[in-house]
C-alpha cells in the first residue's frame, strides 16, 4: 500500500458481496474508506464489486473469503486486514443467516448455524479487532434486526441470536469505551429475505409502518456511515431504520 492509502481509514465488512452489505461497501468507499470485504460463497459478486472500486481508487480494497462458522478463521480476517493496511478503524458485522425454525423440530445444526453467524462470529471478530480499534479510536457497527425485540413467529432461534447480538452491542459499548464506540443498526422492511415472505405479508408490514413504504439499502448504509464517522458521542445505541415500524401497534 502507498502512504496515501495507509492514511485513509480502513473498515472490515462481513457479508459484503451482495444486498445490504454491498450497499454499505459502496457508501463507505465513496466516503473515502479503504475496505476489507468478506464473503462466504459469493466470490464472483465480491470480485465484481471490488473491480468497480479499484477503477475508482486503486489499492483501496481487499477480498476476504471465509465461513464465519469456522471459529479458527475469524482472527485471520482481522490479521489479513492489518497485514494489508496496517490499521483498522471500523468493523461492520453485517453477515447473517436467516431462516425459519419450527419449535419442536429445531435441531442442533440449525441452532449452531444461526448463532454462529449472528452472535458468535460478531463477538469474536470484535475481540480479534479490539487492539487495532483501540489504537485508532475506531468503531464497531452491528447489523441487527427489529425482531430481536419483537420476535417473528416461526423464527425463534434467529430472533434469540439477534437478541444476543443486541445485548453484545450494549455490553461491548461499556467494555470498550472510551477508545472504541459500539453501536447497532436494526433495519425494518428494507430488502426482503431471499427465502421470501408472502407478498400479502409484505403489504401488511408496509401498511403497519408509519411511513407507509419500504426503506432501501441506502437508508441502512447511511446510518452505518453516520455511526462510523460522525456520531462521535454515540455508543451503546441501536438505531432502528424501519420507517417507524418498531413503534407501531402490531
Amino acid at each position: 500500500m502507498t502512504e496515501t492509502a495507509n492514511a485513509r481509514p480502513v473498515v472490515l465488512i462481513t457479508g459484503a458481496a451482495r444486498r445490504v452489505g454491498a450497499t454499505i461497501a459502496r457508501t463507505l468507499h465513496a466516503a473515502g474508506y479503504d475496505l476489507a470485504l468478506h464473503c462466504r460463497h459469493s466470490r464472483d459478486e465480491l470480485d465484481a464489486l471490488i473491480a468497480s472500486f479499484e477503477q475508482v481508487r486503486p489499492s483501496s480494497t481487499l477480498a476476504l473469503q471465509a465461513d464465519l462458522a469456522d471459529f479458527e478463521r475469524l482472527p485471520d480476517l482481522v490479521d489479513a486486514t492489518l497485514g494489508c493496511y496496517g490499521r483498522l478503524d471500523g468493523l461492520v458485522n453485517n453477515a447473517s443467516s436467516f431462516h425459519p425454525t419450527a419449535f419442536g423440530e429445531v435441531g442442533q445444526a440449525q441452532w449452531d448455524e444461526l448463532f454462529a453467524s449472528n452472535a458468535r462470529a460478531p463477538f469474536f471478530l470484535c475481540q480479534a479487532a479490539v487492539g487495532a480499534l483501540r489504537a485508532s479510536r475506531g468503531a464497531i457497527v452491528n447489523l441487527l434486526d427489529i425482531y430481536a425485540e419483537r420476535p417473528l413467529p416461526g423464527y425463534s432461534v434467529y430472533c434469540m441470536a439477534k437478541a444476543a447480538q443486541a445485548a453484545m452491542t450494549r455490553a461491548l459499548a461499556q467494555e470498550l469505551g472510551p477508545q472504541v464506540r459500539v453501536n447497532g443498526v436494526a433495519p425494518g422492511a428494507v430488502m426482503w429475505p431471499e427465502q421470501g415472505k408472502a407478498y400479502a405479508k409484505q403489504e401488511t408490514i408496509i401498511e403497519r409502518t408509519p411511513l407507509k413504504r419500504a426503506g432501501s439499502p441506502e437508508d441502512v448504509a447511511s446510518a452505518v456511515l453516520w455511526l462510523l464517522r460522525d456520531a462521535q458521542f454515540v455508543t451503546g445505541q441501536i438505531i432502528n431504520v424501519d420507517g417507524g415500524r418498531s413503534i407501531a401497534i402490531p
